[in-house]
């Protein structure tokens, strides 16, 4: 019986996972395949370290195009990372007839839609489940187990960092520097954390998400992208008097007219679903017109969930080598003759409820002045909450309002901002108030 050659470039955290399953696992994935999958060689510029998979030494190589070129290859993994040269390693296999499989959100939320269109040019398929949401089958879902459905929502923790982050804070009180310090010391959050704290990386994986399930091109771009960073233990403790814990959401709605599509720190009812998602895990909410809700939880992260969603794809792309299907799903979900540019809503037109931490001098007639201007720009109050001074001698003013309008937000909080009681600029968090 013909094995499937597969070659693997990057080996790394996620690459020694995929390595590992592949090796370990490789009877039961042959026993539900019907052939051999045959780990034929890795390159990594470092083949020295120890990365606790047993491995021929044999196949191991520090130069890509011994993966890239090799006949006896039918599937590329690339866990490399970043935009170059993984771009050119992918787009390289891809000219010379391999299927590839990747991890890469950044490239594809980047540079996807070139990738795409040179695979379907050359009858290839492209594998992508571990790009978003680790191990747990949030691509497959939504475009083969969820076809028939117009997806209308999408919500969904999409960084194991940020939740982390705001979990201890929420659960143990810290400050946003040291639960940082914690993650990073834990090896859940990068030296450079940016992607994750400022809701870059969960805005990589919206993107694609955005694709597959409305059919639109790839518009990284397109996404409003807001991060955790300002968040305060002092915000923690108002949310919860109100009945709300906070996480760095990516949403998406549709309204039949134009598509939602944000990435930020949301306020949600401590009895939600998501509001039980803790620590480093990820869960994605989807609501379908026929499905209705459906939720998806699992670790968005991490060598082994991630390895796991890789050998899926490279499982899957076997079987359409070996009953000749390549093609049979779309990569995206849609036929690519289908898939046209919607309008994305901008962020003034969005409506919602707001949290509102101003922080004033404690003096008469600091209240009304700031709801005179909320007034003003039709920005109704539902609730308030004032403290006592701060170690900077202001007053926390906290407000909850009713639904209003970003743009008038926007105008509203500039005015107050500009005022002389108001000593910093105020604290603004969006409210998602459902179930």
């Amino acid at each position: 019986m013909n094995s499937i050659g597969v070659g693997l470039l990057g080996f790394g955290t996620v690459g020694s996972g995929t390595a590992k399953i592949l090796v370990e696992n490789q009877e039961v994935i042959a026993s539900r395949l019907g052939r051999p999958l045959e780990l034929k060689r890795i390159a990594d510029l470092d083949i020295t370290t120890d990365r606790g998979v047993k491995v021929d030494g044999r196949i191991l190589t520090t130069d890509a195009a011994d993966v890239i070129d090799a006949p006896d290859i039918d599937i590329v993994i690339e866990l490399i990372g970043g935009y170059e040269p993984a771009k050119g390693f992918l787009l390289r296999a891809i000219d010379q007839g391999k299927h590839v499989v990747t991890a890469n959100k950044a490239l594809l939320a980047s540079d996807g839609w070139e990738i795409f269109e040179a695979a379907t040019k050359k009858g290839v398929d492209v594998g992508f489940e571990a790009s978003v949401g680790g191990g747990i089958p949030l691509i497959q879902s939504i475009k083969e187990g969820l076809v028939a459905n117009r997806i209308q929502g999408l919500f969904g923790i999409l960084n194991g960092t940020a939740n982390f982050i705001l979990t201890k804070m929420t659960d143990e009180t810290g400050s946003f520097a040291d639960v940082l310090k914690e993650a990073q010391d834990l090896g859940y959050a990068e030296l450079d954390p940016t992607f994750d704290v400022e809701g870059i990386d969960a805005a990589h994986k919206l993107t694609i998400l955005l694709s597959i399930a409305y059919g639109i091109p790839i518009d990284f771009d397109a996404v409003y992208t807001e991060g955790i960073s300002r968040i305060t233990p002092l915000d923690i403790r108002f949310m919860k008097s109100f009945g709300y814990r906070i996480k760095l959401l990516a949403i998406s709605k549709d309204d039949g007219k134009a598509i939602e599509a944000r990435v930020h720190p949301t306020l949600i009812p401590e009895n939600s679903l998501l509001a039980s998602v803790n620590q480093a895990y990820n869960a994605l909410y989807v609501t379908g017109d026929a499905v209705g809700n459906v939720m998806f939880y699992g670790p968005g992260a991490g060598m082994m969930p991630t390895g796991s969603a890789v050998v899926s794809d490279v499982v899957n792309v076997a079987r359409n080598i070996i009953s000749g299907a390549v093609g049979r799903v779309p990569a995206l979900g849609y036929q690519p003759a289908t898939m046209q540019a919607r309008r994305i809503k901008s962020m003034d037109d969005l409506a919602v409820k707001y949290y509102f931490r101003f922080s004033a001098e404690d003096r008469p007639g600091v209240l009304s002045r700031i709801s005179g201007i909320l007034g003003k720009h039709e920005i109704s109050i539902q609730s308030v909450h004032q403290q006592g001074r701060d170690v900077l001698g202001a007053v926390p003013i906290v407000m909850i309002t009713h639904e209003a309008r970003e743009a008038a937000v926007r105008q509203a909080l500039s005015e107050i901002d500009r005022l002389d009681i108001v000593k910093d600029r105020t604290m603004l968090i969006r409210i998602e108030d459902w179930k």
